[in-house]
C-alpha cells in the first residue's frame, strides 16, 4: 500500500467481482447455432469472456473485425446477451464476505470495467450491488454490504483500460488518492491500469484466464488463486 491507509477497493467486473461466464457461454453457443455450427467447449468461451464481445464473436464464429459482417454479428451477440443478462450471474463466493468486511471498516468500493454501462449498470442492480434507479425496484439484498460507490465504464472516460483514467475517476468519486486504493482484476490490462494509476494491484487468478496466459507474469503487487483469499489479503495489508 506504499505506506498509505486503505480507503477504497476497486474491482474489475466480469471474472473478478461477478462470474458472468455461464451467460456468455449460452450466448456464444446460440450465436453458433444460428450459423449452423456445433457447440464448442464451454471452457474456451469462459476463458475469453474478459476479452469482450469482439473477442467472443471471433472465437465463436471464426471471423475477424475487418470482416464486413463482423459488426452485425457483434450487435447480435449483444442482443442475445441482453436477453439473459443477470439470469445466472452471481458474485464470486468470496466477494460478499469481503464487501461486508469493507463496510465494517468504512472502506469504500467501486468498479472500473470495460463493459459498457448499458450492461454493467443493470447487471449490478440486478445483483443487489448497485443502488436501483427506481426506488421501488425489488432487488436481491446482501445484508451488511454497501452499494457500489463508483461505477466507471468506457462511456464515462476518454480512454479505456489499460489507460488509468477509469481508476482515477473512481478515486475522484470515492474521495481517495490512488495510493490509498487497491485494484483487483483478472486480466493483464487491469494490472497495467492499476500500476499506471499508482495503485496496489491484485491479480485475480481465479477469473477468466486464457490457456496461454499466466497471471504471475502480469507484474501485480499480489495474486490470489480464489475469491476467498481476497478478504485475508486485503484486510491484512
Amino acid at each position: 500500500m506504499n505506506g498509505g491507509k486503505l480507503k477504497a477497493v476497486l474491482f474489475d467486473l466480469d471474472g473478478t467481482l461477478v462470474d458472468t461466464a455461464d451467460e456468455f457461454v449460452v450466448v456464444v453457443q446460440q450465436l453458433r447455432d444460428e450459423h449452423g455450427l456445433q457447440p464448442m467447449d464451454p471452457a474456451r468461451i469462459r476463458a475469453s469472456v474478459s476479452n469482450g464481445a469482439r473477442a467472443l464473436v471471433t472465437l465463436g464464429l471464426g471471423i475477424e473485425p475487418q470482416d464486413p459482417v463482423f459488426e452485425s454479428k457483434r450487435l447480435r451477440l449483444l442482443d442475445l446477451y441482453s436477453e439473459v443478462l443477470g439470469s445466472t450471474a452471481r458474485p464470486y463466493p468470496g466477494i460478499p464476505p469481503l464487501l461486508i468486511a469493507l463496510a465494517e471498516r468504512g472502506i469504500a468500493w467501486g468498479v472500473a470495467t470495460n463493459k459498457p454501462r448499458a450492461y454493467a449498470e443493470p447487471l449490478l442492480i440486478a445483483l443487489g450491488l448497485l443502488a436501483p434507479t427506481d426506488a421501488e425496484a425489488q432487488v436481491p439484498t446482501w445484508p451488511g454490504v454497501e452499494y457500489c460507490g463508483s461505477l466507471v465504464c468506457p462511456d464515462d472516460v476518454n480512454e479505456r483500460k489499460p489507460h488509468p483514467e477509469s481508476l482515477h475517476r473512481n478515486c475522484q468519486d470515492l474521495l481517495c488518492a490512488p495510493h490509498e486504493a487497491i485494484y483487483v482484476g483478472d486480466h493483464l490490462r487491469d494490472i497495467e491500469a492499476g500500476r499506471r494509476a499508482g495503485m496496489y494491484t491484485v491479480a485475480a487468478a481465479y477469473g477468466y484466464i486464457e490457456a496461454d496466459d499466466n497471471p504471475a507474469d502480469w507484474g501485480a503487487s499480489a495474486r490470489v488463486d480464489s475469491s476467498h483469499q481476497l478478504t485475508e489479503l486485503i484486510l491484512n495489508l
